[in-house]
C-alpha cells in the first residue's frame, strides 16, 4: 500500500527521543518481541536520514506495526572495502540485534552488499538490496537470505522477448559478454522463450549466440561472422565501455544501417555512441534509493506482522563471535518476505523464489537523431490482468537508417541448400556412371555425403519432388544445390543427458534429414517428409502438396483352387441331398414302374417288339441321365405314374444345373481374392499370439505415430523387432512372401500396389496427415513456399504430378484387370479332370474284376463239365457192361438153340427192337460245350426228318468180346 499520510513533526521527535533504555528490553515467556531493531547499510547520509525517518513514520502506521509493537533504525555507512563492511555490520548492526537488514550499493564498488549478504546469510538475517542488480545474488546457495526491491539485468530478457513479440522478429542473435550476468541473459532469454511462448510460430529462436570477453579492443571478427547470418536482429547485453567498441565497429561495417535492428539493455544504451533507430531499457526508479528504502521497509513490517500472528519470532542472534548460532526465525521471516505482493513506490512489489523483484517496470527508449533518447514505450504491471504489459507506439520509432519504415529482420538468402532422400516414386535417385559426365535433361545432380566413412558419390534424382522443387525454385526465385540425406534417414530423436549451470536436462537429439535442418545444415528439405508434432516442434512446414495417410500392404492371397474346387457352388449338405435324391427317386420310379398294371404285363397287340418292364438297375440309369442331361435312350418308365415322377424329377434337375452352372461362374470365374486384413483394427494385428509378421520402418514418422498410440502399444512392442532400415526392403519382402505386412505411407504404398497387380493395399487409410517441404524455424521462405503450394493445387500442377509419378496408368490397367473375368485353368477345373481319370481307372478296375471273375467261373465250369462228363462216361459204361451181358446171354443162347438162320435175324431184330440205342440227351446250353451246339442241331434235323429220334448207340458185334468183361 502506497503510503501518503506524513506525520507531524512532533511525532517524529518523540520517536527519537525514546529512552535507549527500552532496546535492552527484551521479550518474556513464548512471546514474539515488542520491538525490532532494523538495520541499515547505506551509501550517504541522505540515505541515512530517510531511512530513519521511514522508520519513526512506520511505527504510526497502525496497518503494518500493530499496537505493542515499535521499529528502531540502526544504519551504518557502507564501505568500499568489503571487509570492513563485515566488521562493521558484526559490530554495530549483529551486535544490537537486529532483525533484517537493508543494504545500498556503494557507487564504486560491487562487493560491498555481497559482504552484507555473506555475514547476515551466516546467521539467517534477511538482508533487503535496494540497489545489487547482479546475477549473483539470485544463487541461493551463496546468498541464502537474500532479496532485492530492484530486478536483476538478465531480467531484461523477458522484456525483449515481449518487444521481438511485438514487432513479429522470430529468430535473433544475442551478444553478450562472458561473465555471469552474460550468461544469464542468455539462459534467460532460452528458457522464458520455450516456457512462456507456446505458439512455435511467434517463439524467438536463437541463430546464433556470439560471447565476447569483457574490455574489448575489438569486435570486427565477430561481426564478419554475424554477416553470414540470416538474422538481421541482434540483442545486446555489455557493459557501458563494451559496447561502445561493438557499435564502433558496427558502424564501421555498415551494420547500423537499415536492415538492421539492435535491442540493448541499460548498460549499453548509455554509451556515447550508440546510432540512431537503437532500442534500449531503462528501469523505472532504478536510482532512486530513497523510494527503494520505503518500499524495503514496509516490505519488512508487512511480514513481521502476519508472521507474528501465525508464530512466535524469537531474537535476533547479538554476537558474531558465536558461530554455532543460526537463527531459526530468520529462516523462516525470510520466507514471509518472498511471499509478499504490495503496491509500493516503485511500482508493485513481488519476488520469485530467487528473491528477485518481479514486475519491475521499464521504459521502452528509441534513440533519435542527435543521440536523444525518446520513449517509444512501456512495460508495465496491469493490476486488472495482474500481469506485466507491453505497450509501445511504432508510429513514434526511428528505425536504424534514421526511416520509419520497420526492417524485415531477415535477409533471404537466394541461394538454398536442399536436401533429399530416395523414396520411389516421389525421388529416384541413380549412381552417375563412370563414363557419364553430367546427367540427363530431366535429372538433378544430388550428390551423397557419406558421413560414416566420409565419401562422397555423384547421384542423379528425378521424381514427384524434384519436378516439385524445380517448379517451386522458378516460381518464388532461387537457386539450389541439392543432396542426399548423408545417413539414408528421414530423421528420428534420441532423449539424451545434457548438462548445463543450472543442472542435467535431456534433450532431443534428430538425426537424418531433421538433424541437418536442425542444426542449421540445410536450408529446405524436398521429400514425403510427414508432418507431424515432434517434427514440428523443431522445424518448420510449409502447408501439404500432398496428402495421404498410413495403410498397410500385403501380398493378395493365392486363389484357393482345390482338387474339389467345381464342388464348390453348393454346400456339402446341398451335395448329399442330391446324391440321396437321385437313388430315392429311382427307386420309386422302380416300384411305381413295377405294381403299375401298365409297366409290368405287355399288351395283347403288340408285336413282340416292346420293350420290357423298367427295372432298378434302369431306374437309377434313367435317374442319373436326366440329372447329369445326357439323353436316355432305353431303359425309360412305362407307366403313367413313373412318367409323371420322371417328369417332376427332370424339372428339379434342370434348376439344379442352372443353378450350379451359376453358382460355378461366380466361384470360378468372377471371383477375386480379397485381402488377408481388414485394416488396422483387425484382430489378427492386435493380437501378438497370431503367427502374422508386421513392420515398417526405424525411426520413421509411421513409427513416431505407434509410438504416440497408446492402444496400439502391444502391437507396437510386437512390431519393433521386425522393423525395417528402409522401405525398400520391406516391400521386396513382402512381394517374397517374407513379410505378411508392410505399414507405411499410403502413396508410396499405393504406387507399389499400381506398379504391381499383385500386392494390394488392406483396410482404410488412418493417421491421416500430408507431406510437407520441410524448413528451418523463423525461415524467410515458409511463407512464399506455402503460397507456391497452394497456388499449384489450385492449378492442377500438384495432380498431374500424381499422374504422371505415383499412377503410371497402371491403376486403372489393375481395375480393368480386376472386372475382366478369370481364364480357367487347370487348377480351377483339376478336379473335373480327376474325376474323369477316376471314373476311366473305375472302369478299367471294374473290367479286370469283371474278366477275372468270368475267367474263374469258366474255370468253375469247366471242371463241372469234366465232372459231368466223367459221369456221363461211367453211365456209360455201365450200360455196355448190360448191353455185353446180354448179348453173351443171347450168344449162349444162340450158340445152344439156334435152330434156323432165320429164327437168328427174328433174334436180331427183336433184340434191336427190344433195346434201341438212344442218342445222349442234349444238354441245356448253360451246361453246353462249346462244340455241342453243332451236335444239337444235327439232332433236330434228324428229329424232324425221321419223325423218330435216332437210336442212343448201334451194337457191334465181335466174334470175341471175352476182352470186354470186367
Amino acid at each position: 500500500m502506497k503510503l501518503t499520510r506524513m506525520l507531524p513533526a512532533s511525532c517524529m521527535l518523540l520517536s527519537l527521543m525514546i529512552p535507549q533504555a527500552l532496546l535492552a528490553q527484551k521479550p518474556t515467556g513464548s512471546e514474539s518481541p515488542s520491538y525490532y531493531n532494523i538495520g541499515g547499510v547505506l551509501s550517504n547520509n541522505e540515505s541515512e536520514s530517510h531511512f530513519a525517518t521511514v522508520i519513526a513514520h512506520l511505527n504510526f502506521d497502525q496497518q503494518y506495526v500493530p499496537r505493542g509493537t515499535t521499529y528502531y533504525d540502526k544504519t551504518i555507512r557502507i564501505d568500499k572495502n568489503p571487509i570492513k563492511t563485515a566488521l562493521n555490520v558484526c559490530k554495530h548492526l549483529i551486535s544490537r540485534r537486529v532483525y533484517a537488514v537493508v543494504v545500498s550499493h556503494e557507487p564504486t564498488g560491487d562487493l560491498s552488499p555481497a559482504a552484507v549478504s555473506y555475514t547476515s546469510g551466516f546467521y539467517q538475517i534477511p538482508v533487503i538490496g535496494i540497489s545489487s542488480r547482479e546475477a549473483a545474488f539470485s544463487d541461493k546457495n551463496i546468498h541464502v537470505s537474500f532479496l532485492r526491491t530492484v530486478p536483476p539485468y538478465y531480467h531484461q530478457a523477458d522484456v525483449w522477448l515481449e518487444i521481438l513479440s511485438h514487432f513479429g522478429y522470430t529468430k535473433v542473435i544475442i551478444i553478450h559478454s562472458s561473465d555471469t550476468d552474460g550468461r544469464a541473459v542468455l539462459g534467460r532469454f532460452q528458457t522464458t522463450s520455450q516456457t512462456n511462448y507456446d505458439d512455435i510460430d511467434v517463439r524467438a529462436t536463437v541463430e546464433s549466440i556470439v560471447e565476447f570477453e569483457p574490455k574489448l579492443d575489438s569486435f570486427s571478427s565477430y561481426l564478419m561472422d554475424m554477416k553470414t547470418a540470416q538474422s538481421r536482429v541482434y540483442l545486446l547485453y555489455a557493459s557501458q565501455e563494451d559496447a561502445y567498441v561493438i557499435f564502433r565497429d558496427a558502424a564501421i561495417h555498415n551494420m547500423t544501417e537499415y536492415g538492421h535492428i539492435w535491442i540493448v539493455t541499460e548498460q549499453a544504451l548509455s554509451a556515447n555512441n550508440t546510432p540512431t533507430g537503437i532500442i534500449g531499457l531503462k528501469l523505472n526508479n532504478a536510482e532512486n534509493e530513497t523510494d527503494h528504502i520505503k518500499d524495503a521497509i514496509y516490505i519488512l513490517a508487512s511480514a513481521i506482522k502476519e508472521m507474528t500472528v501465525n508464530e512466535t519470532i524469537t531474537e535476533a542472534p547479538k554476537d558474531c563471535d558465536d558461530s554455532g548460532v543460526i537463527w531459526e526465525s530468520g529462516k523462516r521471516l525470510f520466507g514471509y518476505l518472498k511471499t509478499r505482493n504490495i503496491r509500493g513506490e516503485t511500482g508493485q512489489v513481488a519476488f520469485d523464489d530467487n528473491g528477485d523483484r518481479m514486475y519491475a517496470e521499464y521504459d521502452v527508449i528509441n534513440v533519435h537523431e542527435n543521440h536523444s533518447f525518446v520513449k517509444v514505450g512501456s512495460f508495465h504491471y496491469d493490476s486488472e490482468k495482474r500481469k506485466m504489459r507491453l505497450k509501445i507506439n511504432d508510429s513514434s520509432i526511428t528505425w536504424p537508417g534514421n526511416t520509419g519504415k520497420k526492417p524485415e529482420g531477415i535477409m533471404i538468402p537466394t541461394h538454398l541448400k536442399v536436401l533429399t532422400i530416395e523414396e520411389k516414386p516421389f525421388v529416384y535417385a541413380r549412381k552417375l556412371l563412370d563414363d557419364e559426365i553430367d546427367c540427363a535433361d530431366d535429372e538433378v545432380v544430388c550428390p551423397h555425403f557419406n558421413i560414416t566413412n566420409g565419401n562422397e558419390q555423384e547421384y542423379c534424382c528425378k521424381g514427384y519432388c524434384i519436378d516439385l522443387l524445380k517448379a517451386l525454385a522458378q516460381r518464388i526465385n532461387f537457386t539450389y544445390d541439392l543432396a542426399l540425406s548423408p545417413d539414408g534417414q528421414f530423421g528420428h530423436y534420441q532423449l539424451k543427458n545434457h548438462t548445463t549451470g543450472i543442472g542435467t536436462t535431456v534433450k532431443k537429439e534428430w538425426n537424418g534429414l531433421i538433424g541437418e535442418l536442425v542444426a542449421e545444415r540445410a536450408d529446405l528439405i524436398v521429400a514425403p517428409l510427414t508432418i507431424n508434432p515432434e517434427r514440428a516442434e523443431f522445424i518448420e512446414f510449409s502447408k501439404p502438396f500432398k496428402y495421404q495417410g498410413i495403410t498397410i500392404l500385403e501380398k493378395k492371397p493365392s486363389r484357393s483352387s482345390t482338387l474339389v474346387s467345381f464342388l464348390q457352388p453348393f454346400s456339402n449338405t446341398l451335395w448329399i441331398l442330391v446324391m440321396v435324391s437321385v437313388h430315392v427317386v429311382a427307386l420309386v420310379l422302380y416300384l411305381l414302374d413295377r405294381f403299375s398294371p401298365f409297366g409290368r404285363f405287355k399288351l395283347s397287340t403288340t408285336d413282340g417288339t416292346e420293350e420290357d418292364a423298367l427295372n432298378l438297375s434302369s431306374a437309377i440309369w434313367f435317374a442319373w441321365g436326366v440329372l447329369l442331361n445326357s439323353g436316355i435312350g432305353e431303359g425309360t418308365p412305362r407307366s403313367f405314374s413313373a412318367r409323371v415322377l420322371g417328369m417332376v424329377w427332370a424339372g428339379f434337375a434342370m434348376i439344379i444345373v442352372a443353378s450350379y452352372t451359376a453358382n460355378l461362374a461366380a466361384f470360378l470365374v468372377l471371383e477375386r481374392p480379397k485381402t488377408k486384413l481388414t485394416g488396422i483394427n483387425d484382430a489378427r494385428l492386435r493380437n501378438t499370439m497370431e503367427n502374422l509378421t508386421c513392420a515398417t520402418v526405424k525411426g520413421s514418422s509411421v513409427d513416431m505415430y505407434f509410438r504416440r498410440q497408446v492402444e496400439l502399444s502391444n502391437m507396437y512392442r510386437t512390431m519393433e523387432a521386425n522393423n525395417y532400415d528402409t522401405a525398400e526392403q520391406a516391400i521386396q519382402d513382402v512381394k517374397d512372401g517374407k513379410l505378411m505386412a508392410f505399414i507405411w505411407d499410403s502413396s508410396r504404398l499405393e504406387y507399389e500396389a499400381s506398379k504391381d497387380c499383385e500386392l494390394v493395399t488392406a483396410g482404410e487409410l488412418f493417421g491421416r496427415s500430408g507431406y510437407g517441404v520441410g524448413l528451418q524455424k523463423g525461415s524467410p521462405w515458409t511463407d512464399a513456399v506455402t503460397l507456391a503450394i497452394l497456388d499449384f493445387h489450385e492449378s492442377g500442377f500438384m495432380e498431374s504430378l500424381d499422374k504422371e509419378w505415383i499412377f503410371h496408368g497402371n491403376v486403372q490397367q489393375c481395375e480393368q484387370f480386376e472386372k475382366t473375368p478369370n481364364t480357367l485353368g487347370l487348377k480351377n477345373m483339376a478336379g473335373v479332370f480327376i474325376l474323369v481319370g477316376a471314373g476311366i481307372v473305375g472302369g478299367i478296375g471294374l473290367i479286370i474284376i469283371e474278366v477275372v471273375y468270368k475267367k474263374h467261373q469258366i474255370k468253375k465250369q469247366k471242371k463241372m463239365e469234366i465232372a459231368r462228363h466223367a459221369a456221363d462216361k461211367w453211365r456209360g459204361t455201365i450200360e455196355k457192361r448190360k448191353t455185353l451181358r446180354a448179348s453173351l446171354a443171347m450168344q449162349r443162347q444162340y450158340n445152344v438153340g439156334l435152330n434156323s438162320v432165320s429164327k437168328s435175324v427174328q433174334s436180331q431184330n427183336a433184340e434191336k427192337s427190344r433195346y434201341p440205342i438212344l442218342p445222349p440227351l442234349p444238354r441245356t446250353p448253360e451246361r453246353a460245350w462249346p462244340k455241342d451246339k453243332e451236335y444239337i442241331v444235327n439232332r433236330k434235323n434228324n428229329s424232324s426228318g425221321a419223325g423218330k429220334p435216332p437210336p442212343r448207340y448201334m451194337p457191334t458185334y465181335a466174334t470175341d468180346v471175352s476182352h470186354l468183361i470186367v
